[in-house]
């Protein structure tokens, strides 16, 4: 597998499967990528920390992709909540 290209919107189209395989590579080829790609989607070292001291698994790709893929859920689901009526004018907003 060549080095994966990964920015949100690309995590986002990827299987479970995918991010995991990318995860792998991260971790053994690019590990500083994989905690700026972890900053960026805003998933806490403390909660992977926490997760693979929990699971007490030596295979921490799926368990961090199961953390990316669940705050990335969070956050469309922040989206929708949030999400501004395009009907509304300017004006109306304020």
């Amino acid at each position: 597998m060549a080095s994966p290209i990964l920015d949100i919107a690309a995590i986002e189209q990827l299987s479970k499967t995918q991010l995991i395989d990318a995860i792998n590579w991260l971790i053994i080829h690019d590990f500083e990528k994989l905690v700026f790609i972890l900053y960026r989607i805003d998933v806490s070292e403390a909660k992977i920390k926490t997760l693979l001291n929990k699971e007490n698994t030596n295979f921490a790709a799926p368990v961090i992709a199961d953390a990316i893929i669940e705050r990335l859920e969070e956050k469309k689901v922040s989206r929708q909540k949030y999400k501004q009526d395009p009907s509304v004018s300017e004006e109306e907003k304020w």
